[in-house]
């Protein structure tokens, strides 16, 4: 059966390692901070200029003046920083952030990524992807495995603007966990009760499979 959104997150959270700077994109990774293993310290932070992200708000902890860089509305973890956007954009570009959760529309079997625009489509513009699938240590995509109508989202090549070219390091979905490495896509976990024909089908490039695991959600 497919994961959830919340699954999702769960799986990707096991990514956090104790003494991450971790930046969360906008949409599904920002469920990532619910996630978030008991016993270990990773500190998101978020483009607007804030270091110290929180979960999300229970009602009677909101506060319009805490935001993330997609305007929703968090908690600040003890120790939280303020500061502006071109210094949050500074910690980004000059290599201090180890781990960039974002979402994807598109993605290759080189890791390039497509993120950002739908030509026709309005768009209030990239936001900080660009340099965050430049300046991250590594880069984890979480999406759905195929679009709505059932055509894949992984494929040959992007036909949607590229925000990065070879920049996804691994991909979680509603249906597996790949890994983009030199020699291809290797499927690596399966959802519970997935299977690897299933997984393909959905899938435009040859996946290299081996030794796949189910999913531990």
């Amino acid at each position: 059966m497919p994961l959830t959104r919340e699954q999702i997150a769960q799986r990707v959270a096991r990514e956090l390692q104790d003494g991450f700077y971790v930046n969360l994109g906008i949409g599904m990774p920002t469920l990532v901070s619910n996630y978030v293993q008991i016993g270990v310290e990773v500190i998101l932070q978020s483009e607007n200029g804030m270091l110290g992200v929180g979960p999300y708000p229970t009602e009677d902890e909101l506060d319009p003046d805490l935001i993330n860089a997609g305007k929703e509305t968090v908690t600040e973890i003890k120790g939280t920083a303020y500061f502006s956007s071109a210094e949050s954009f500074a910690m980004i570009r000059g290599g201090h952030v180890d781990l960039a959760i974002l979402g994807a529309l598109e993605v290759s079997e080189r890791g390039d990524l497509a993120n950002w625009l739908v030509p026709g489509k309005m768009v209030k513009g990239m936001g900080g992807g660009m340099d965050l699938v430049a300046g991250a240590r590594r880069v984890v995509v979480m999406m759905e495995h195929a679009t709505k109508e059932g055509k894949p989202k992984i494929l040959r090549q992007c036909s949607l603007p590229l925000t990065g070219k070879r920049c996804v390091s691994a991909l979680c979905t509603d249906l597996a966990w790949i890994d983009v490495t030199q020699d291809g896509l290797v499927l690596r976990e399966l959802a519970p009760g997935i299977t690897v024909e299933e997984v393909q089908k959905k899938t435009e490039p040859k996946l290299i499979t081996g030794h796949v695991k189910t999913m531990q959600v």
